[in-house]
């Protein structure tokens, strides 16, 4: 069983930056494909960004490239999204994944803003 928990959403201005993070409990963090995924208001979720276990692999949205960055720290079981350049479209809530062939968690979420 794995928890998470995300941290660090919140209200900022169109171009600015946030940084989130998502704690996980458990041993096997480091064993985990870790992601990023989204829902705006009125919106499916929809995916942001995922880092392998290793961190070999990198993948984000077409919509996200080049602003945001996933990294991952396995010694503090974390996984960071550094979000720069936000835009309005940017607004939803956010919330951390932790998958592997077998399992899928998620946590609850923490708010992004962006205004304009």
């Amino acid at each position: 069983q794995v928890q998470l928990v995300e941290s660090g959403g919140g209200l900022v201005q169109a171009g600015g930056s946030l940084r989130l993070s998502c704690a996980a409990s458990g041993r096997t963090f480091s064993s985990y494909t870790m992601g990023w995924f989204r829902q705006a208001p009125g919106k499916e979720r929809e995916f942001v960004a995922r880092i392998t276990s290793t961190s070999g692999t990198l993948n984000y949205a077409d919509s996200v490239k080049g602003r945001f960055t996933i990294s991952r720290d396995n010694a503090k079981n974390t996984v960071y999204l550094q979000m720069n350049s936000l835009k309005p479209e940017d607004t939803a809530v956010y919330y951390c994944n932790a998958f592997t062939t077998s399992e899928d968690y998620w946590g609850q979420g923490t708010q992004v803003t962006v205004s304009s």
